[in-house]
């Protein structure tokens, strides 16, 4: 049976490697819809690679570039947000939610409305409005799998478990390309330094997460929501091989854990073959003794505290997730541009939290309200910015 497939977020790194998995299988797969932001060229370069039904950019300012890349293709297209929401009404027996960031909250959000299976690389669905999307995919019957390689590795090891019987689940990190640094150093670091993962190829914005340990943060709570389980039974363990994804612990005191190569084909195939195990061309298959050791270390939350402040935001519950995102987004967007230093990015989703505290203290009750909080977050912190610099 070939099953059809919407991306959102085509032309990201998660997008690029979904296409490069439809392509091996071309005869399993049909493309229904593809989205992508801005990139016209590279969105229609794709959708007449992969014979797409239709194609949307999010930016509409974009929308004449698309029409005229895929002028005599007989692909459908348009561009903005009704643009975006069309491609997901579209029917689809899964769709791969990549698009970054909050910007995928509605997209996604609306393919569960539909009872789609939802393949989700977008944690921050999970960070801003965790509660409201776990309680609407169960109304909708939606399916949810985890796209992530630590998520998508504690499913595995999980199997048939019951997460009564689980003592913990903990997520790996990398370290990112500060593992070793003292703090000193890393007070001085340059974007350009930040965004030099060691293992990943990410994009700016996720290989900075990746480097502050804001990117484990989020995925604690993202497994809070996946897996409906406590805080205090997640934890983060830093491994710079990045071959074990994730691990659970069991109450007997076994361990099971998901490992592989560092490549997000492996989880995004788990993902699109429905329980199928797809052959990925150009994959290079774990070898252990070619590997000759893994090595593991604690996260070290006072060189990276935003790893402690995530955890301080999912122990509070309520909007905290969501304002703690919102101003995350805001400062590592005032580092790229060279605004603050490294740690102010730590600084000021600290004070966002701090500020916010009690503005805010239940769950988002849907995707409306959890993108409210983020614009006033998000506005208050680059206030917040544009005053300290005209302080200095």
């Amino acid at each position: 049976m070939t099953l059809t497939v919407t991306v959102l977020g085509a032309t990201g790194s998660i997008g690029r490697s979904t296409t490069d998995l439809l392509t091996q299988h071309d005869g399993r797969f049909r493309v229904g819809a593809l989205v992508g932001g801005k990139d016209a060229a590279a969105l229609a370069e794709l959708a007449r690679e992969l014979r797409a039904d239709f194609a949307a950019l999010a930016d509409e300012g974009a929308g004449p570039a698309l029409r005229q890349a895929l002028s005599g293709s007989g692909i459908a297209n348009g561009a903005g947000e009704s643009a975006v929401l069309e491609a997901v009404a579209r029917e689809a027996d899964i769709v791969v939610a990549a698009v970054s960031g909050a910007a995928g909250l509605r997209p996604t959000h609306a393919a569960l409305r539909l009872g789609r299976t939802v393949a989700l690389a977008n944690k921050e669905s999970l960070v801003c409005a965790g509660h409201a999307f776990m309680r609407d995919a169960a109304r909708y019957k939606a399916r949810l799998l985890p796209v992530d390689s630590e998520h998508n590795a504690l499913a595995q090891a999980l199997g048939d478990g019951r997460v009564s019987d689980v003592a913990k689940m903990t997520i790996t990190a990398s370290g990112g390309p500060f593992r070793t640094w003292t703090r000193e150093r890393i007070a001085a670091a340059t974007p350009q330094e930040a965004a030099a993962h060691p293992t990943w190829s990410m994009g700016m914005k996720i290989n900075i997460d990746s480097a502050s340990l804001m990117n484990k943060g989020l995925e604690l709570i993202e497994a809070h929501h996946l897996f409906a389980i406590e805080p205090d039974r997640l934890d983060v363990i830093v491994h710079p091989q990045s071959i074990v994804h994730g691990l659970v612990h069991w109450r007997d005191g076994a361990v099971t854990a998901g490992l592989a190569m560092p490549d997000m084909r492996v989880p995004i195939a788990h993902c699109l073959g429905l329980g199928d195990r797809l052959k990925i061309a150009r994959g290079r298959n774990l070898d252990l003794a070619a590997a000759g050791s893994l090595t593991f270390e604690p996260a070290d939350e006072a060189r990276f505290p935003c790893l402690a402040i995530a955890r301080a935001a999912l122990a509070e519950g309520g909007a905290a997730p969501t304002v703690m995102n919102a101003a995350n987004e805001i400062a590592v967007a005032a580092f790229i541009r060279g605004e603050i230093a490294f740690y102010g990015i730590a600084d000021l989703v600290e004070r966002a939290c701090a500020h916010f505290t009690g503005t805010y203290r239940d769950a988002p009750a849907d995707v409306d309200e959890a993108l409210a909080i983020d614009a006033h977050v998000r506005a208050w912190s680059a206030e917040t910015l544009s005053r300290r610099r005209e302080e200095v």
